[in-house]
């Protein structure tokens, strides 16, 4: 556990290692057959896939590279705009999202595992079934590393979460557990889900009014909880930009006072949280299908 967290040179040599993901799979496979997620070795290996998935998607070996991102690579020759909040366009990302990846492996082995639905699966199952604070953050870490991309794999990943494995609901409890960073660790999650647009409708209906709900009156004062906001901002952002209909979820559930109170705040120490409400208001004034009710 310890070691996986040494850098990009001790995560490639730990990946290559034959075996060792095979086993740290197995051995948490079986815990969960044993019904003992919250076993302290179980914690262990979760850690160590959590650090093995870290940056995946850059550090993939160029055998798999070279195979899964051949069709991305062809879409991003077409088309090079530059779009106003990524190094590419709108139009790019939609593209890569109907990417799909190569047909999955019955029998994963090694690194081709840390992507692979069953592992997802694993995870999504020990978010719901254990109460180790650092088992369910490790989960929910390891599925925020696979899905913090813009390539394929990640958005593969995004749409088993979503849609193969119905994992809102899990992920969903995660927001209203009282340990913070696994709180925030689940946010960053939702925040990368939410960018994809084919799931959006289906994030914003299972958990934006949980989000409204935990969003804070005011600026919070501590970091983890002025990151946790500017978090569920950008997250409600990527859920409103596309139409009118989610944002008028969110203006049912009462947000709109919170997130102008949240962007009125001028502190330095709070910018981040400040800004990020700033940039869900400006998007959601550009649906002027609700002008009138946002006066109200």
């Amino acid at each position: 556990r310890n070691m996986s967290s040494a850098g990009p040179e001790g995560r490639k040599k730990m990946r290559e290692c034959d075996g060792l993901i095979d086993s740290l799979v197995y051995y948490i496979q079986g815990a969960i057959a044993d019904h003992k997620p919250n076993d302290k070795a179980t914690e262990n290996c979760v850690c160590i896939l959590h650090n093995l998935s870290y940056q995946l998607e850059i550090e993939l070996p160029e055998s798999y590279a070279q195979s899964i991102y051949m069709q991305r690579r062809n879409i991003s020759s077409n088309d090079k705009t530059p779009g106003c909040f990524g190094t590419r366009s709108r139009k790019v990302k939609e593209k890569q999202q109907d990417t799909p990846l190569p047909e999955e492996k019955s029998n994963p082995r090694g690194v081709e595992s840390l992507w692979h639905s069953t592992l997802i699966r694993i995870y999504l199952s020990l978010i719901a079934k254990s109460t180790r604070n650092y088992t369910q953050e490790a989960s929910l870490g390891a599925l925020q590393n696979l899905t913090a991309g813009t390539g394929p794999m990640p958005f593969a990943v995004a749409r088993t979460v979503v849609q193969k494995a119905n994992g809102l609901p899990s992920i969903r409890a995660m927001l209203h557990v009282s340990h913070p960073t696994v709180k925030k660790t689940a946010i960053s999650l939702l925040r990368n889900l939410s960018r994809n647009t084919s799931l959006q409708s289906d994030i914003a209906r299972e958990v934006l009014p949980d989000l409204v709900s935990i969003l804070p009156e005011s600026v919070p004062e501590s970091d983890i909880g002025c990151e946790t906001a500017a978090s569920i901002c950008y997250t409600l952002f990527n859920l409103t930009q596309s139409g009118s209909h989610n944002a008028r979820l969110l203006l049912s559930a009462d947000g709109l006072p919170k997130i102008i109170t949240i962007s009125m705040n001028d502190s330095n120490m709070f910018s981040k949280a400040s800004r990020a409400a700033s940039v869900l208001l400006y998007s959601l004034w550009s649906h002027t299908d609700l002008h009138s009710a946002y006066k109200k």
